[in-house]
């Protein structure tokens, strides 16, 4: 099943409501994009629910080594200063940005980009949208991510003004400067 959008304008979908929706519905992914469009995400199967598992198990075991931030699972909605709604399938920001949010700020969408996000695209998301939503993570904020394509055996490495490079067949990923000492195995990945 590909996601679904719906056009909400006629429904006043403001911060506080969309927030309310989501809570309403846990059984339902949405992110809402920058033009308030909203998306509803299917579930995952299981291939891609065992990668991305994988995925935030390395990600939380090299956080919890290095202590340097706080990692986050597809499950946690974060607030771009574009207006957009969005759920990274992994994300991570530094322990300051985490430190300068409020206890409220806390508990609902984050209102801030993460520094890191990895999106892993499964077999029915456009490979078009997952694009978009990557230069849209880079525009507001995010100073590393890559786009995980299994199928095609390639990654998409996202960074602020330069271009996308794909790399083919990786054996493994680093987290270069934005998380020192991070290196993913792909091969947990195929």
């Amino acid at each position: 099943m590909n996601s679904l959008t719906l056009n909400t304008d006629a429904l006043h979908l403001d911060d506080e409501r969309f927030f309310q929706l989501c809570q309403d519905n846990r059984d339902v992914q949405f992110e809402r994009n920058a033009n308030g469009t909203l998306i509803i995400m299917p579930p995952t199967g299981g291939d891609t629910g065992r990668r991305n598992f994988e995925l935030c198990l390395e990600l939380g075991l090299w956080n919890r080594q290095t202590q340097l931030g706080i990692a986050f699972d597809s499950s946690t909605g974060f607030k771009l200063a574009n207006g957009a709604n969005r759920s990274p399938d992994a994300a991570w920001i530094p322990q300051e940005s985490w430190q300068g949010l409020t206890a409220e700020e806390k508990q609902g969408f984050l209102p801030l980009c993460p520094d890191f996000v990895v999106e892993l695209r499964s077999r029915t998301d456009s490979l078009t949208r997952l694009e978009e939503k990557m230069q849209e993570y880079i525009e507001n904020g995010t100073r590393l991510a890559w786009l995980i394509d299994p199928s095609s055996q390639t990654v998409q490495i996202y960074r602020p003004q330069q271009p996308v490079e794909v790399v083919n067949s990786p054996s493994q990923l680093s987290g270069e400067d934005v998380l020192p000492g991070f290196v993913l195995n792909c091969d947990r990945l195929c």
